[in-house]
């Protein structure tokens, strides 16, 4: 288990406040700054103030979708966001996680399971090592991780944070292949108790973005049977191009 930091500051969104009361007492104990919102519109009024490092995100509000919501957030900040909702269908997840949902939590769930899952969160964002600070150079793509920046032809790719890390930590092991297990522990973090098919679907958001032809990858690469692999470009080794080592 993580420890809480105080830190850490957690914006709750949830249009019951039996659910939205529950949470924020129940984190506030661990130690987190909270703040709480009923609605879309003063969730982002609260953002803008809070500037939170989480926000649990209900689905369903009374004038947006948490769907909506999360992707704004992600669109405009590397913001942490955990959705809540009563559906358990596999494509509402998989939806959720297209949004830029970093995890995904079905009602009702136990406040234990909610604290498990909050610090493998924050786990994930742990501070750089001194040897994961260099930029990662591969012909077109380069990876600023103090920066957190990705850019494919001097062009800038927009990553939700979990994207990010992914792509990060693929790219610092290239050749090496991952199996989807070994990922989710490495990334998502080892408390992650959610559904291993997550690596895929991000996966497939990254090289849409990375990608020149993501029907057919060159940097991310499917082993079939196995998991994923980083392969650094032919021109890369040519060129020698390189701020990993």
């Amino acid at each position: 288990m993580v420890m809480a930091s105080a830190t850490h500051k957690i914006l709750v969104v949830d249009d019951d406040p039996a659910i939205r009361n529950l949470i924020h007492r129940f984190l506030s104990q661990q130690n987190y700054q909270m703040q709480s919102a009923e609605d879309g519109k003063t969730a982002r009024a609260v953002f803008e103030q809070f500037n939170p490092n989480l926000v649990i995100l209900d689905v369903n509000l009374p004038d947006t979708t948490g769907y909506q919501l999360c992707k704004e957030l992600q669109e405009r900040t590397d913001v942490l966001v955990l959705l809540l909702t009563s559906r358990a269908d596999e494509n509402d997840k998989i939806h959720g996680f297209l949004q830029g949902a970093d995890d995904y939590i079905t009602k009702p769930f136990s406040l234990g399971e909610l604290g498990v899952r909050v610090g493998a969160l924050f786990k994930r964002h742990r501070p750089l090592k001194v040897a994961e600070q260099q930029r990662l150079i591969f012909d077109k793509l380069v990876i600023d991780p103090v920066r957190r920046e990705v850019n494919f032809s001097d062009q800038p790719i927009p990553l939700t944070a979990l994207e990010f890390n992914l792509l990060h930590f693929l790219a610092s092991h290239p050749g090496r292949v991952w199996r989807r297990a070994e990922l989710i522990k490495e990334v998502w973090a080892s408390e992650y108790i959610g559904d291993p098919r997550v690596v895929d679907v991000h996966i497939g958001q990254i090289r849409r973005k990375i990608e020149i032809d993501s029907a057919q990858p060159e940097l991310i690469q499917t082993v079939r049977g196995v998991g994923y692999k980083f392969e650094v470009p032919s021109t890369t080794e040519q060129n020698g191009k390189t701020e990993r080592i």
